[in-house]
């Protein structure tokens, strides 16, 4: 009997992320030039590994510093990873404020210039263009210059840029948390039409509200490291339960903690 497995639509095997950090330019430099290695290496994911199936929808959750937006740029194709594998099955989409838009063109320029980088031709960007403008509400600013534009104004643009593309594969990083609250409701529910759909998706928020609506799985990132990844129903209860204690903690308790996670992540490192 012959068994036909779907292809994931993402899978992410030990990756990790690696950054210096320079103490001004002159280190930089000397880093660059001389055999002699400067600044410190930080690393903003160690060793993360998970799979999403077609279809799904995951939250990545965790505070400040955890590395979801550092993973969300490299599934997107944006940011490489230092060391890993990575494999996107279909044409994955990042919606982040104001990811991949450039300040000094238009609204209007932007659409032109993303939905070409995207291998769009002219017939159907001109069919686009009027849909993209007409869900981002922006009406007569869409010929001002992008950097003109409120962090609301530039999330807008593009969410509706990529929701209109129809990727196969979308990442919703903050997006949602900035603007206003009708439109956040419109996302929202054009969002739920994707789900409908069967695309897969990964949603990064700081609302749990938000996550325990619309996901159905949660990847728990640590100072870098998976702390822990399963249903919605398994892991937020777990994720609440530590907030609740982390908020207690004073900011000598925090940086103790934050301290002792760095180690661990050295640890794992060495291995």
């Amino acid at each position: 009997m012959v068994v036909m497995r779907m292809k994931k639509a993402i899978i992410t095997k030990n990756i990790t992320k690696k950054y210096k950090l320079y103490n001004g330019t002159k280190e930089r430099i000397l880093d660059l030039i001389t055999p002699k290695s400067y600044g410190e290496d930080f690393y903003a994911l160690t060793n993360v590994s998970f799979e999403a199936e077609k279809g799904d929808v995951i939250g990545f959750i965790g505070i400040n510093g955890s590395g979801k937006s550092t993973l969300s740029n490299i599934i997107a194709g944006i940011v490489p990873e230092t060391s890993g594998f990575v494999e996107i099955n279909g044409q994955a989409s990042l919606i982040a404020v104001a990811s991949g838009l450039k300040g000094d063109l238009t609204g209007r320029d932007n659409i032109e210039l993303k939905l070409l980088m995207l291998g769009f031709n002219k017939e159907e960007i001109k069919a686009l263009e009027p849909e993209i403008i007409e869900f981002s509400e922006l009406d007569k600013f869409i010929d001002q210059p992008v950097k003109s534009y409120s962090s609301g104004m530039k999330s807008r643009l593009g969410f509706a840029i990529s929701v209109n593309v129809d990727p196969d594969i979308l990442i919703i990083d903050e997006a949602l948390s900035v603007g206003d609250k009708a439109f956040a409701e419109k996302s929202l529910n054009k969002m739920k039409e994707f789900k409908q759909k069967g695309k897969t998706m990964i949603f990064v928020s700081h609302s749990i509200g938000q996550m325990k609506q619309f996901c159905e799985k949660i990847l728990w990132l640590e100072y870098g490291m998976v702390k822990d990844f399963g249903t919605v129903e398994e892991v937020i209860p777990k994720y609440e339960a530590f907030l609740k204690q982390y908020q207690k903690m004073s900011k000598k308790e925090k940086e103790t903690y934050k301290r002792e996670a760095i180690e661990l992540q050295q640890k794992v490192l060495e291995v």
